[in-house]
Protein backbone atom coordinates (compact mmCIF):
# COMPACT_ATOMS: atom_id res chain seq x y z
CA UNK A 1 0.00 0.00 0.00
CA UNK A 2 1.09 3.15 -0.83
CA UNK A 3 1.07 5.59 1.66
CA UNK A 4 1.67 9.97 1.37
CA UNK A 5 2.98 10.82 4.78
CA UNK A 6 2.18 14.97 5.82
CA UNK A 7 4.13 16.78 8.68
CA UNK A 8 5.38 19.85 9.33
CA UNK A 9 8.16 18.49 11.51
CA UNK A 10 10.65 16.20 9.79
CA UNK A 11 11.12 14.13 12.88
CA UNK A 12 7.26 12.69 12.69
CA UNK A 13 7.21 12.04 9.19
CA UNK A 14 10.39 9.91 9.83
CA UNK A 15 8.81 8.55 12.79
CA UNK A 16 5.66 7.70 10.55
CA UNK A 17 8.01 6.57 7.96
CA UNK A 18 9.63 3.76 10.02
CA UNK A 19 6.57 2.39 11.23
CA UNK A 20 5.58 2.40 7.49
CA UNK A 21 8.64 0.61 6.10
CA UNK A 22 8.86 -1.90 8.83
CA UNK A 23 5.23 -2.82 7.97
CA UNK A 24 6.04 -3.70 4.38
CA UNK A 25 4.26 -0.63 3.54
CA UNK A 26 5.62 1.98 0.66
CA UNK A 27 5.83 5.64 1.20
CA UNK A 28 4.99 7.33 -1.77
CA UNK A 29 6.59 10.28 -0.47
CA UNK A 30 5.66 13.06 2.23
CA UNK A 31 4.82 17.10 2.48
CA UNK A 32 5.68 19.43 4.71
CA UNK A 33 2.34 21.44 4.61
CA UNK A 34 -0.84 21.12 3.51
CA UNK A 35 -0.34 23.01 0.23
CA UNK A 36 2.40 20.79 -0.56
CA UNK A 37 0.10 17.71 0.77
CA UNK A 38 -2.48 18.39 -1.91
CA UNK A 39 0.03 18.87 -5.26
CA UNK A 40 1.80 15.21 -4.04
CA UNK A 41 -1.72 14.07 -3.87
CA UNK A 42 -2.48 14.76 -7.42
CA UNK A 43 0.84 13.60 -8.62
CA UNK A 44 1.43 10.10 -6.29
CA UNK A 45 -2.40 9.05 -5.87
CA UNK A 46 -1.72 7.38 -2.74
CA UNK A 47 -4.06 4.87 -1.33
CA UNK A 48 -3.59 6.42 2.54
CA UNK A 49 -2.73 10.00 3.24
CA UNK A 50 -1.65 10.37 6.96
CA UNK A 51 -2.03 14.31 7.56
CA UNK A 52 -1.12 16.25 10.75
CA UNK A 53 -3.64 18.70 11.29
CA UNK A 54 -1.89 22.04 12.46
CA UNK A 55 0.91 23.13 10.02
CA UNK A 56 1.51 26.58 8.41
CA UNK A 57 0.84 27.71 5.16
CA UNK A 58 -2.21 24.96 4.73
CA UNK A 59 -3.28 23.52 8.03
CA UNK A 60 -4.38 19.55 7.61
CA UNK A 61 -7.87 20.55 7.45
CA UNK A 62 -8.04 22.78 5.00
CA UNK A 63 -6.07 20.45 2.54
CA UNK A 64 -8.15 17.23 3.42
CA UNK A 65 -11.13 19.19 2.43
CA UNK A 66 -9.20 20.14 -0.73
CA UNK A 67 -8.50 16.55 -1.43
CA UNK A 68 -11.95 14.96 -0.31
CA UNK A 69 -13.75 17.94 -3.27
CA UNK A 70 -11.45 16.33 -5.39
CA UNK A 71 -11.46 12.39 -4.49
CA UNK A 72 -14.20 11.27 -2.23
CA UNK A 73 -12.78 8.06 -1.88
CA UNK A 74 -9.22 9.67 -0.54
CA UNK A 75 -8.68 7.64 2.58
CA UNK A 76 -7.15 10.42 5.18
CA UNK A 77 -6.10 9.74 8.56
CA UNK A 78 -5.47 12.81 10.73
CA UNK A 79 -2.72 12.90 13.01
CA UNK A 80 -3.15 15.63 16.25
CA UNK A 81 -1.75 16.03 19.50
CA UNK A 82 -3.77 15.84 22.63
CA UNK A 83 -6.02 18.36 23.27
CA UNK A 84 -6.78 18.95 19.82
CA UNK A 85 -10.20 17.38 19.97
CA UNK A 86 -12.38 20.41 18.33
CA UNK A 87 -9.96 20.03 15.03
CA UNK A 88 -10.27 16.36 15.29
CA UNK A 89 -14.02 16.58 14.88
CA UNK A 90 -13.96 19.12 12.30
CA UNK A 91 -11.55 16.74 10.44
CA UNK A 92 -14.06 14.03 10.55
CA UNK A 93 -16.76 15.83 9.65
CA UNK A 94 -14.92 16.86 6.82
CA UNK A 95 -14.70 13.80 5.57
CA UNK A 96 -11.35 11.74 7.10
CA UNK A 97 -11.45 8.64 7.84
CA UNK A 98 -10.10 8.44 11.63
CA UNK A 99 -7.24 9.95 13.50
CA UNK A 100 -4.56 8.84 15.82
CA UNK A 101 -2.98 10.83 18.44
CA UNK A 102 0.57 12.16 19.08
CA UNK A 103 3.01 10.19 20.67
CA UNK A 104 2.73 7.96 17.79
CA UNK A 105 2.67 3.74 18.80
CA UNK A 106 3.25 1.63 16.44
CA UNK A 107 0.43 -1.14 16.85
CA UNK A 108 -1.96 1.76 16.96
CA UNK A 109 -1.16 3.22 14.15
CA UNK A 110 -1.15 0.03 11.92
CA UNK A 111 -4.68 -0.64 13.93
CA UNK A 112 -6.14 2.35 12.84
CA UNK A 113 -4.41 2.01 9.20
CA UNK A 114 -5.86 -1.68 8.63
CA UNK A 115 -9.34 -0.88 10.04
CA UNK A 116 -10.09 2.23 7.55
CA UNK A 117 -8.56 0.53 4.43
CA UNK A 118 -9.51 -2.90 5.47
CA UNK A 119 -5.81 -4.45 4.50
CA UNK A 120 -4.18 -7.21 6.13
Amino acid sequence: MNVLIVDDALFMRNLLRGIFERAGFTVAGEAGDGAEAVEKYRALDPELVMMDIVMPEKNGIEALKEIVAEDPAACVVMCSALGQEKLVMEAVQSGARDFIVKPFKDDVVLETVKRVTGAA
